[in-house]
């Protein structure tokens, strides 16, 4: 297999932490998104959409989204569970992992692709340019502040994203907290349930892939 990555991309860096936590050592090449890279003809083979994260397999099929890379590698690595160990936690750890999804890593694209200057007519990830739209900037920065006080709430009666157990949801959350810098939002320091989490996080060495 190989893993089409890019080193200071949130996106792929959600597979790299996944990949940590399994301890799944991928040959990895690194995809040059600032030079447009991902759009050139030969990456475009790879990836029709001009993205990553992308896992190429031996046979030549590519995979592409950040969770359906995901599941495809917590299947052939089954230990360590990251998509829930039962039936039910499997469904919580779903549900709440496309609330984060929506409401965090989006509203932080959304903030950050539509103000920032080297996004003119990139304001939407893909193959497909789209103008910005400055109220949607700041659309994304306020739907950033209620991620960030729902997730205090939530975490005053769970020490994870589901109970005390840590799984992709937790990537994704942790993900979207270190994303909002790129807009200069962070979590309010009255906020003790979100800092708890996010730094006992923190410390789990696959948040350094």
């Amino acid at each position: 297999m190989k893993f089409y990555d890019c080193a200071t991309a949130p996106s792929p860096r959600r597979v790299r932490i996944l990949m940590a936590e399994k301890g799944i050592e991928i040959e990895t090449v690194q995809v040059d998104l600032m030079n447009g890279e991902q759009m050139s003809e030969a990456f475009r083979k790879i990836n029709p959409l001009g993205e990553v994260p992308v896992l190429e397999l031996d046979d030549g099929t590519s995979l592409t989204q950040v969770m359906a890379i995901c599941r495809y590698l917590e299947e052939i690595y089954p230990d360590i569970p990251l998509f829930g160990r039962d039936p039910v936690e499997r469904a919580r750890v779903d549900s709440i992992n496309d609330q984060l999804q929506a409401n965090g890593m989006v509203a932080v694209m959304e903030a950050f692709r539509n103000a920032t200057p080297g996004f003119v007519n990139r304001a939407m990830p893909g193959p497909h340019n789209y103008e910005q739209i400055p109220a949607l900037s700041e659309r994304g920065k306020l739907r950033l502040d209620n991620f960030f006080s729902d997730l205090e709430a939530h975490l005053a009666n769970n020490q994870y994203m589901v109970d005390d157990y840590f799984s992709v949801a937790d990537i994704t959350a942790f993900a979207a907290v270190e994303f909002a810098r790129w807009v200069k939002k962070s979590v309010p320091e009255e906020y003790s349930n979100l800092l708890r989490w996010y730094q006992q996080v923190k410390q789990r060495p696959s948040t350094a892939a």
